[in-house]
């Protein structure tokens, strides 16, 4: 296993990445992206406390249900980076199980990087979404070919690629970047039939960052975004050249999409799991301010309170589901139950809205104007403001103040956006999980057992 310091050693490689339209020669040294450095190097060391005979708790494939179930708490709560690492690692398992018959050359490959990825104890990104261009457009019917990331070169040692991901959360961070087409591929679009994975430092590849982080020295007003904050990746691929033994896929149009299904299942689990844990935290907020402002008895309130645990303990209630229901994969791996997972994340998604409507409805506008913790320590304005902060004498303004300044770090600033969108958008958008459940829901019981429910089932005259 790696420690803390040597993960942050790991990142003085030569990669070319850049913040704010300047050259990052120091990652840990970073201003503001060091403390994502030191985030991770953290979790290296969190997880070297738990290791079994020197082997990473997150290390290896799981086989049973409850061996999925223990792993998804632990990435979950190891932070985001760990959480990335295992998704694309059983991303490439999941695949790795659906090429079996139609790609048989290239499984080899992907267990072999599986096994040393997890030796090596490095931390593996997933790139998949593409600039795209016009989206109305096909990757070959473009202005420029470049759109969707391509083949642009084919040797016997390997292939050069040419385009850019976007959106890869944490790219920067990593060492490796698993990337994979963004959606299928018809016949004619060969070159974009392309999966592998590629250096952070490999030459040709660079990384433009962009972040919800605080630019604030003072962090207790962002008391979420002030301790974890993970820059998105711009990701562009200058004619990168991959050793052939890292290509996963090069050219089969018809298992293009293996990868992306792969990916959304685990996205999509890794998303129900943070929106349960999520939808715990905003139901407590909501009823510490509520008792705050002294409106926990209000009727209006406590109904609104009340729909947000309902939407808590449904948003639950799919992921116990999804890990209970878990299936067995070609080669023994076990992965979450597609239906479970994609209804559940749809739902934690369509709903956040709400959720957050809700808290901020109960609030009240100080979520957004209180003052600053810096204002009430200030000797001629921080009495008075805390004065006017508080609601009682039970209620100190300090304690009131500081719950507004997480309900809009969380809901109402730059990371709080960052969750509204990501929320829809990680894994596939809304659209793709209705498609995946509809796929995997048991229409034709549902349509048996509503012409039994009509008296209609005999004589097996459906009407259809």
């Amino acid at each position: 296993m790696l420690t803390g310091d040597q993960y942050k050693a790991s990142l003085d490689d030569g990669r070319s990445t850049y913040f704010e339209g300047e050259k990052v020669t120091d990652l840990p040294g970073h201003p503001v992206l060091g403390t994502v450095v030191q985030n991770v190097a953290d979790g290296y060391d969190w997880l070297a406390l738990k290791a079994v005979d020197g082997v990473s708790p997150v290390s290896g494939i799981p086989t049973t249900a409850d061996e999925l179930r223990e792993k998804v708490e632990l990435v979950h709560t190891a932070g985001m980076m760990a959480h990335v690492n295992y998704t694309s690692l059983m991303t490439l398992a999941t695949a790795a199980g659906r090429l079996a018959e139609s790609g048989p050359q290239y499984v080899e490959r992907i267990q072999a990087f599986v096994a040393d990825a997890q030796e090596r104890d490095i931390r593996v990104t997933q790139c998949i979404t593409d600039a795209k261009g016009d989206r109305s457009l096909s990757p070959v019917r473009q202005d420029d070919p470049d759109a969707y990331v391509r083949v642009v070169d084919r040797t016997p040692e390997g292939v050069v690629i040419r385009g850019a991901k976007l959106h890869i959360t944490a790219a920067s961070f990593g060492h490796e970047l698993m990337t994979i087409p963004t959606k299928s591929m018809k016949p004619g679009e060969e070159d974009y039939a392309f999966a592998a994975v590629i250096p952070v430092d490999a030459p040709g590849v660079k990384i433009i960052n962009t972040t919800y982080a605080p630019r604030h020295a003072d962090l207790r007003s962002f008391p979420a975004s002030g301790k974890e904050h993970f820059p998105e990746g711009f990701v562009i691929f200058d004619d990168v050249f991959v050793p052939a033994e890292r290509v996963f896929l090069d050219g089969e149009t018809e298992s293009a999409a293996v990868f992306a299904h792969s990916l959304g299942l685990w996205e999509r689990l890794g998303g129900l799991s943070s929106m349960a844990d999520g939808a715990d935290v905003l139901v407590g907020l909501a009823q510490l301010i509520a008792e705050a402002n002294g409106l926990q008895r209000v009727g209006h309130v406590r109904e609104k309170i009340s729909e947000m645990i309902i939407h808590a303990t449904v948003v639950r209630a799919c992921l116990e589901a999804a890990l209970t229901h878990a299936e067995t994969g070609v080669f023994g791996a076990v992965f979450p139950n597609e239906l479970f997972t994609n209804a559940g994340k749809y739902t934690g998604a369509t709903e956040y809205n709400t959720m957050v409507r809700h808290l901020h409805d109960i609030a009240g506008a100080a979520v957004v104007t209180a003052p600053s913790i810096a204002d009430l320590e200030n000797p001629e304005v921080g009495p008075l403001a805390r004065k006017y902060m508080s609601t009682s004498s039970d209620v100190d303004g300090e304690y009131r103040t500081r719950l507004f300044h997480a309900i809009r770090d969380l809901t109402a600033d730059s990371y709080g956006g960052w969750r509204q969108v990501t929320n829809v958008q990680a894994g596939g958008g809304l659209y793709a999980q209705r498609i995946v459940t509809r796929k995997h829901y048991d229409l034709d019981a549902a349509r048996q057992a509503a012409l039994e429910a009509a008296g209609m089932a005999a004589g097996g005259d459906t009407g259809r």
